[in-house]
């Protein structure tokens, strides 16, 4: 039976696009390429992945799973010959429970819809992507997405109780467990988390919520010398008492980038200073936490940890100063950005990036440097930009160059976008033999037949 008849079989009409629709659609963010696939399969529910997924196997059919589809790794890239399945019917938010302070969720359901829907119950779901609009809450805990607040609120894995995954054969393995505390032999949804669609397909979440907060203070400020960016990182946060919820890093260069024209931000502080924070506070006291904010961050400016500082005066402000930070777009005006995510200890940065600066030019001529990052939990994102008629000669050369120190210093190739096609060369950097022998094994025991994903991570 032609696949596109037996998958519609079991999605029903509408559910399944063939190869010549599939075309149309992009391959994800920052990709100038469409999708290609002999079909793309929308199930609705568990059951239909599971069957999906057994009829695949039984015919040696190759799946890859997609969710929001942002791409910069090529972690959902599929080939001709192989079946997308996608999530994008599976957006069901099934439970809000604020006493147990839980979620229960589709894979599908997008990260800025289940944030809001959450916070019509006084609750939060502290996870926060500058994709949240389109990155969806699977596709978050397959790859172990990071983001804005991991300094506070810890990765993706950290909020996420219970899960329900499909292996390659069909086989539902549900562990929908809504407890904090459950020491009851392996934790199996760790299996999944992080495993980008290789070792199961991720269809229904538990997610642990928080109490949504009464009162947030955002400031941008300028810092002379990258020594200070640590001390006031530790200043913050002693003097926050546990409220600190975002440290952004933008080196001068990004920060001018997103406060120039044709970017629409305007600086909150001048474009003189050498490197910039964007500070967060969530607390639950509106005036006494302000007061706090604003008098650790006057201490930091008598102790000359901080060169200037705009304070947020309104929910408009609090947007702008975020918008900046956002602004990731603004990297393909005039060329095509090489985006990488990579973390390293905070005392190694400095070096690191100095070493770069100097590398780049006589390795690939003109070029655009632009960093920026969660330096507060070391992960730092560094984009190159090189006319697109040079980028695909001088990619390989430009990821030489950002990998190849991290080993030696302690950090690794991927901070929170996975590893998927891109990264496959250099997991080697942060993965050791045995490490690596025993994902194998992992991939080997729960898709014997390689059809999830395969090509991807290992």
């Amino acid at each position: 039976m032609p696949v596109i008849d037996a998958l519609t079989g079991i999605v029903g009409e509408g559910g399944v696009l063939d190869a010549a629709e599939v075309a149309k659609r992009s391959a994800g963010a920052l990709r100038w390429d469409n999708l290609q696939a002999q079909a793309l399969v929308r199930p609705r529910t568990t059951e239909e992945v599971s069957r999906v997924l057994r009829w695949c196997h039984d015919r040696g059919v190759a799946v890859v799973t997609q969710g929001g589809l942002t791409g910069l790794v090529h972690g959902a890239d599929a080939a001709p010959a192989e079946v997308i399945l996608s999530m994008e019917r599976m957006r069901a938010i099934e439970d809000i429970d604020p006493v147990q302070r839980t979620a229960v969720v589709q894979a599908g359901v997008v990260l800025q819809t289940l944030q809001e829907a959450v916070e019509e119950h006084g609750m939060s779901f502290p996870l926060d992507l500058g994709a949240r609009g389109s990155a969806t809450i699977g596709g978050n805990a397959a790859t172990n997405a990071g983001g804005n607040r991991v300094i506070r609120y810890g990765m993706t894995r950290d909020m996420i109780l219970g899960l329900e995954a499909v292996l390659a054969d069909g086989t539902v393995v549900s562990s929908m467990n809504h407890l904090i505390k459950n020491n009851t032999g392996y934790d199996l949804k760790q299996v999944f988390i992080g495993s980008e669609g290789t070792l199961g397909v991720i269809t229904r979440l538990v997610l642990r919520l928080r109490e949504k907060p009464a009162a947030q203070d955002v400031a941008i400020v300028a810092v002379a010398d990258f020594d200070c960016l640590p001390k006031l990182l530790k200043h913050m946060d002693q003097n926050l008492s546990g409220s600190l919820s975002a440290f952004e890093v933008m080196w001068q260069s990004f920060y001018r980038l997103v406060t120039t024209a044709p970017a629409k931000g305007k600086p909150p502080v001048s474009q003189d200073h050498p490197y910039y924070v964007l500070i967060e506070s969530l607390g639950a006291n509106a005036r006494l936490d302000s007061e706090r904010f604003v008098a650790a961050l006057e201490s930091a400016l008598e102790g000359n940890l901080i060169s200037d500082a705009a304070v947020a005066q309104s929910e408009n402000d609090r947007r702008a100063f975020w918008a900046l930070r956002d602004d990731v777009a603004q990297v393909v005006v005039g060329g095509m950005p090489v985006v990488f995510d990579i973390s390293l200890p905070i005392s190694a940065m400095e070096q690191y990036v100095a070493a770069l600066s100097g590398d780049l030019q006589p390795a690939i001529g003109d070029h655009k440097l632009w960093i920026f990052g969660h330096l507060g939990d070391g992960n730092l994102h560094v984009i190159v930009q090189v006319p697109l008629k040079d980028y695909l000669a001088l990619r390989p050369k430009i990821e030489a160059l950002v990998y190849g120190p991290l080993g030696k210093l302690g950090g690794s190739v991927s901070a929170e976008h996975g590893i998927g096609l891109e990264k496959k060369p250099y997991l080697s950097v942060c993965r050791n033999d045995s490490e690596l022998a025993v994902m194998r094994r992992l991939k080997t025991a729960l898709d014997p037949a390689g059809i999830l994903n395969p090509g991807k991570v290992l």
